[in-house]
């Protein structure tokens, strides 16, 4: 109990607004790199790795007309072997470990890796390491960027992203 009460003093309120960010900005920016990186659209594995969902609800929100996903010149597929990117979701549990090495060793190369949440950084409010779960995503496989949030709005999504892109050298 008194771990928790450190964390709550620790984070503070969750329920904050958000930083303001201009998301046509942003979103104009990330097509540019996308189309300058890849010249083409930048297809990303999202994987889940033993989140509560509530990161999934954020990705699916880029879907929508708001953010439009798929505008911006990226798209999510159903096969590692179509991906450039893995999105990671969750604290790695001990079940997901493996199948999620493999989807990192199927995804060509180079790939990126972005975690996502606090669960994916740090193991979140499931630890570090439990009996059943590894912690964060860089204890199973190595991680580019990360996001951090619980969950993260999509705005903060589309800026992991685009950082992630903004790595990769020109003409991959």
């Amino acid at each position: 109990m008194l771990k928790m009460l450190r964390q709550i003093i620790r984070v503070g309120l969750v329920t904050q607004a958000p930083p303001v960010t201009d998301p046509s900005l942003l979103q104009t920016r990330l097509h540019e790199d996308i189309h300058r990186v890849f010249g083409r659209a930048l297809c990303i594995r999202h994987v889940d790795a033993g989140s509560c969902n509530g990161c999934e609800l954020e990705i699916h929100a880029l879907s929508n007309p708001y953010y439009n996903l798929e505008g911006l010149g990226i798209k999510f597929v159903a096969s590692p072997r179509h991906a450039d990117a893995l999105l990671v979701t969750g604290p790695v549990s001990r079940h997901m470990a493996q199948a999620l090495q493999r989807t990192y060793d199927a995804t060509p190369e180079p790939k990126l890796v972005i975690a996502v949440g606090d669960c994916g950084a740090c193991g979140g409010v499931f630890g570090e390491s439990s009996y059943a779960s590894l912690g964060g995503i860089a204890q199973v496989i190595p991680v580019d960027v990360t996001v951090r949030g619980c969950p993260p709005s999509p705005t903060a999504l589309l800026q992991g992203i685009l950082s992630a892109v903004q790595r990769q050298p020109a003409g991959r």
